[in-house]
């Protein structure tokens, strides 16, 4: 059995993570319906989802919804359609209200916010990405980035070279007087982007934001948002319904259906020890090579002679690089160079195979 360690909640080479803000949702519910509090005890009773919609005309959004988001992480919430995800991710900026429950931003509590407060909420304090890319058709790129900025009535001049800087470094240099209608897909997206990241704010809302791109696209997408990650250290809610997309993007990852949370953790938890058939179903195809960390599978003790892999490191990655050298072996060493352990070629790869006694296979 692999035993499966919890990696720290901030992912490493962050320099913003420890200023960074998080996220706790406790209790939290949503009744969709004219006269919703009056269901409200009912379902939390446990009145399921279709009795409320069959005999009373409600609909159930979501039940007792618990997840702390850590700041300064990538915080996914992966569901199929009707699943509660997009509800979900829209409580936090309180576009929608919730029928009961709290939702923490910091030290802040949303929900009793006043419209002033939610309105200066949302403009400093949240940034969100959307599918459909939300660009104002008759603005240029330099235009849209700058949007954000120019409703809190950022001087012209500071927010121009903000917005200058961040269209550079999602690579669009070169298009700033372009309108969207003239980009491509994912160079819209880009401009999406661009836009959250010029607004500066502590926690971006990515709602399903690159599912209508193409793979190459998406994968393309992934890793621009990986890379500003590690400099940038950001709260990330990011909503999606591929597993794979998921586990790339993760440090955390809660899976909810019809509502509710069914499992929450690391992508390694929930590969590894899924809670149910309906997670095994997700988890069974997946490459487990390119999800386990060195630092789970690694033996701990003293250093051996061989090369070097970072705990972090996927173990995919470790046997590419075992095999490239000609090597059986390699020192597995933390964040500061220090060797904690090592990991075997032979180990790899039984990892990489679900044993054929596995209960979920």
């Amino acid at each position: 059995m692999v035993e499966v360690t919890t990696p720290p909640a901030v992912p490493t080479g962050s320099d913003n993570a420890s200023a960074a803000v998080g996220i706790s949702i406790k209790n939290l519910y949503k009744v969709f319906g004219p006269t919703p509090d009056l269901y409200i005890d009912a379902v939390r009773q446990g009145m399921s989802k279709q009795e409320l919609h069959d005999k009373h005309g409600h609909v159930l959004g979501l039940r007792d919804i618990n997840i702390d988001m850590p700041g300064g992480a990538i915080q996914v919430v992966m569901g199929l359609s009707g699943s509660g995800k997009s509800t979900l991710i829209r409580h936090i900026n309180r576009l929608i209200d919730p029928t009961a429950g709290e939702l923490w931003v910091g030290d802040q509590d949303v929900i009793t916010m006043n419209p002033r407060q939610l309105l200066r909420f949302r403009r400093e304090r949240t940034a969100m990405v959307f599918q459909n890319f939300a660009l104002f058709p008759h603005l240029t790129v330099l235009e849209n980035t700058e949007y954000g900025l120019q409703i809190q009535h950022v001087a012209r001049k500071k927010r121009r070279e903000s917005a200058l800087r961040w269209i550079e470094r999602v690579g669009l240099k070169g298009y700033e007087a372009s309108y969207p209608n003239q980009l491509s897909g994912g160079m819209q997206q880009r401009v999406g982007l661009a836009r959250a990241l010029t607004n500066d704010a502590p926690i971006l809302l990515m709602d399903e934001a690159f599912s209508a791109l193409d793979p190459l696209i998406r994968s393309d997408m992934q890793s621009i948002l990986l890379d500003l990650q590690q400099e940038l250290g950001k709260t990330i809610v990011f909503i999606t319904h591929d597993l794979e997309e998921a586990l790339r993007l993760g440090d955390r990852i809660a899976i909810l259906r019809d509502g509710e949370v069914v499992q929450q953790g690391t992508g390694q938890q929930i590969v590894l020890k899924p809670a149910n058939d309906y997670i095994s179903s997700f988890v069974k195809d997946v490459n487990r090579g390119r999800v386990i960390r060195c630092r789970t599978l690694m033996t701990s003790g003293a250093g051996v002679e061989g090369p070097t892999v970072d705990a972090s490191l996927v173990i995919e990655e470790a046997a590419r690089l075992l095999s490239s050298e000609g090597k059986d072996v390699a020192n597995v060493v933390n964040s500061k160079g220090k060797v904690v352990g090592s990991i075997s070629m032979s180990d790899i790869i039984a990892a990489m195979v679900p044993p054929i006694s596995d209960p979920h296979v």
